[in-house]
């Protein structure tokens, strides 16, 4: 593609003499610029993968991927039974929930409600998973589990007595008051997902049921798949068998929420590659300084039988090379810098004693990262291109110089 002489044109302009050292600054600042700009934009778009991925497992594990609602109809074995036989990978459990206040040495708290089964595999395995104090065995009626979050909040411990208030109002010689019940604590989980601990209690659902009043009928059926991402195509089929149910997926509880990280992931993407356009700026400003000064040489190459296309073929190259290690530079840079991103964010927080990654507000303990291959092909096409369109614009005006003058009073 590239000749000798057209290599070695390159070579020599990439290694500028001392008194070219304004030429030999902008060649730096030109390959700085880019090599930042690329890493910087794999390292946000590893964090904004890590993110999504970590918060959508969060979500897919700690939530039903499919519930059907009963809207006051009876969800009936029969009903059950046709999901089952037309979906040989899924498990079914009965839920109920509601809002509700928990209330505990004259503190209180609005939190939701969670009735399940407490013999259900899931519900077993979820606490197994995720508990820290107490016994899955002692989840029985009038035994509720709850949040590490919660329990230091309330100042709660394993075995501790606890009022719990619905919103269901029943009548009393006092007129009409919220039902409340007193549970003991059983254990407490902790996820690690800090919404979710500190908002969501634990009861079976024959307590759940009682609490706010409600009978069998009013259970709603909660699906879990072993692929969560099918969840849609499930829903679409089960919406056929009995059109009384409310229906909805993990996804459609999320969507606005996952909608608003994809577009804050597209204008991050944008945004950050406008430093890779502006370093770009640098090596047009550099190669149009360049051919300016080797105007001469220009014209003594011509007059030797270099044509005008290995001329400019040669220049393009020189201002390529610096986009091509650049962006190879920049990808290494990024990757290592992904890799070890939450050792930086405990380094930086310790040295500058800033809350950087402050869970309470990003749900996540850990600064996430995922370093997707696609996403760094796609950077690295991009950086490549910026730089060849960078290189080719001073490099085709070499055509139209008048390098005639340039010799003739030699």
């Amino acid at each position: 593609m590239f000749t000798k002489v057209e290599r070695l044109i390159s070579s020599r302009n990439l290694r500028p003499k001392k008194k070219e050292g304004f030429l030999k600054i902008i060649s730096i600042f030109s390959f700085l610029g880019i090599m930042l700009g690329v890493a910087i934009l794999i390292i946000v778009m590893s964090v904004m993968n890590g993110f999504k991925t970590e918060l959508t497992n969060k979500i897919i594990g700690l939530n039903p991927h499919i519930v059907i609602q009963s809207n006051g109809f009876n969800i009936n074995e029969k009903y059950i039974s046709k999901i089952k036989n037309n979906f040989k990978d899924i498990s079914l459990s009965k839920t109920f929930s509601g809002e509700g206040v928990i209330i505990n040495n004259n503190q209180a708290k609005g939190i939701i409600f969670k009735g399940v089964n407490n013999e259900e595999k899931k519900i077993q395995e979820f606490l197994e998973n995720n508990i820290v104090s107490g016994d899955v065995n002692q989840f029985k009626k009038n035994k509720v589990f709850i949040g590490s979050e919660l329990a230091f909040n309330l100042d709660l411990n394993e075995g501790d007595k606890i009022n719990l208030m619905s919103s269901t109002f029943i009548a009393t010689p006092l007129g009409s008051l919220p039902k409340q019940e007193s549970f003991y604590v059983a254990g407490i989980f902790n996820t690690g997902f800090i919404e979710f601990d500190q908002n969501i209690i634990f009861l079976t659902t024959e307590d759940a049921l009682s609490i706010f009043d409600k009978n069998t009928k009013d259970q709603n059926l909660e699906i879990y798949l072993k692929n969560p991402l099918d969840a849609n195509l499930y829903k679409k089929q089960i919406e056929k068998f009995n059109q009384n149910y409310f229906i909805y997926t993990w996804s459609d509880l999320n969507k606005s929420f996952f909608s608003a990280l994809k577009v804050e992931r597209n204008v991050m993407f944008i945004i950050l590659t406008l430093i890779i356009i502006v370093a770009a700026f640098n090596i047009i400003s550099g190669l149009t300084i360049l051919i300016k000064n080797k105007t001469k040489e220009i014209a003594i190459l011509k007059t030797l039988g270099l044509n005008n296309k290995s001329i400019k073929k040669s220049f393009f190259l020189t201002g390529f090379t610096i986009g091509l290690f650049a962006t190879i530079s920049g990808i290494i840079l990024g990757t290592i810098f992904s890799t070890n991103i939450e050792k930086v964010r405990i380094f930086l927080s310790t040295v500058f004693k800033l809350e950087i990654f402050p869970s309470d507000i990003y749900f996540l303990e850990e600064l996430p990262s995922e370093i997707n291959l696609y996403s760094i092909f796609v950077i690295f096409v991009l950086s490549i291109l910026v730089s060849a369109l960078a290189s080719y614009i001073p490099a085709r005006h070499i055509s139209k110089m008048k390098t005639l003058r340039a010799l003739k009073y030699e």
